[in-house]
């Protein structure tokens, strides 16, 4: 009789929702996750500021807090830490670096997120360097993307949606919607295959990032399929955040359809924050509210596409069909969406409104720490080559052919609720 014992393993979901609670707790309990300085417009500044004693201290500081987590992570994943112990440093000082290009004056008149220069910098270095395997090893975008969504529920509150009006929920249904059908629609028809296909179509509609890992989570995806799917969302958000105010002004479109317009077409919440205090404060507060109810519907979707994948592929590795169970149903769905969701539900329903305020600061910035970790992590991790030689250029004409559906319904929409 064999004596050996199959190990309790936690899966990558839940220790995103361990850690990400972690974070939150301390949170709530008064310990301050002050974020650096990174502002700066010339020299001097970047040396006074930027790399002060004072500010550099912060950044050490925040760096062992986050070392700590993941090394816990990695732990309770149970695989060996030597890998990340080398090679997060290195993305921690190159997700730095590219905090500190985002802090310059001239970058932050263009209105580029940090998760843009992170991207950058890891395809750059990840495509024209060989990496170290210790480098390679050490990389755990997925973990990284997954706590930070989880911190990204304590900033979808429900009275906020509710007190801003229901149009913003009305459009965001709406549009997610009819642009998830037509987005799998254009799919089908370039013959894309289902996973991308699944993917493309979240991204596009719902939240961008989020959706697509949250989709991916759901179908068990490729993890490169969803690399690829992310560098499209965020490439094609910059021009849409740089050009889509100005087409507005142009055509005399009110703040609040603006806002509307904006809020639902551009697939990240941080682009869509950055064009609407172009136009005003009336269009950044509808775009925000239309935006965080497209977060909202993230975690029904995530449960919907578990559903449908479950019925529709029904054969397991081995190739046997399976009866799709209630237990297999909830083997599919992304186990970081509960977190994302419980977080929302704390801090809608539990957190008091000075905790709120309080707490609301330090971590947001946690938890943009964390996204621009894991873009980091991805930009180093995927090469265009493979990807194009893997999926062809279809993936990205139906990406773009669905957002430019997107574009439209989601300006008509805007103007039919909003426009008064």
């Amino acid at each position: 009789m064999s004596t050996n014992k199959s190990k309790f393993t936690l899966s990558e979901d839940w220790i995103a929702v361990i850690l990400g609670f972690l974070i939150i707790v301390l949170s709530i309990a008064g310990i301050p996750f002050t974020a650096p300085s990174f502002g700066w417009n010339d020299s001097a500044g970047l040396l006074n500021t930027v790399l002060s004693a004072d500010n550099l201290s912060i950044i050490i500081k925040q760096f062992f807090f986050i070392y700590a987590l993941g090394i816990a992570g990695i732990l309770l994943f149970r695989k060996q830490p030597k890998n990340f112990l080398l090679g997060f440093p290195v993305v921690y000082l190159l997700t730095i670096l590219a905090l500190v290009i985002t802090g310059n004056d001239k970058m932050k008149a263009l209105n580029l997120e940090a998760v843009i220069f992170s991207l950058g910098i890891g395809l750059i270095i990840g495509n024209f360097f060989k990496l170290p395997e210790w480098l390679k090893a050490s990389l755990f975008s997925e973990l990284f993307v997954k706590i930070g969504l989880v911190l990204l529920g304590t900033t979808v509150i429900f009275s906020e949606i509710i007190k801003a009006g229901s149009l913003g929920l009305i459009q965001a249904l709406a549009v997610v919607l009819s642009v998830w059908y037509f987005a799998y629609w254009v799919c089908k028809k370039m013959k894309i295959d289902d996973e991308l296909t699944m993917m493309i179509s979240s991204a596009v509609s719902i939240c961008g990032v989020s959706a697509a890992i949250a989709t991916a989570g759901a179908i068990k995806g490729d993890s490169k399929k969803l690399s690829y799917v992310i560098s499209m969302v965020l490439v094609v958000a910059i021009p849409m955040m740089l050009f889509m105010p100005p087409i507005a002004a142009y055509f005399g479109f009110s703040q609040e359809v603006t806002g509307a317009w904006l809020g639902g077409s551009i697939d990240t919440t941080g682009a869509v924050v950055a064009s609407g205090s172009l136009v005003g404060e009336d269009a950044l507060k509808i775009s925000t509210i239309v935006k965080f109810s497209q977060n909202v519907l993230l975690g029904i979707a995530a449960f919907a596409i578990s559903i449908y994948w479950t019925v529709s592929k029904r054969t397991n590795a081995s190739g046997d069909v399976e009866k799709p169970t209630l237990k297999l149903i909830w083997n599919r769905f992304p186990k970081f969406v509960v977190g994302f969701v419980a977080a929302s539900l704390l801090f809608s329903f539990f957190v008091s409104e000075t905790t709120i305020t309080t707490t609301k600061g330090g971590l947001k910035h946690i938890q943009g720490l964390w996204f621009a970790l894991a873009f980091t992590s991805i930009g180093l991790e995927t090469r265009f080559k493979d990807l194009f030689a893997q999926n062809s250029r279809k993936p990205l004409y139906a990406f773009l052919v669905a957002q430019g559906f997107n574009i439209l319904i989601t300006l008509l929409i805007a103007w039919l609720l909003f426009g008064r």
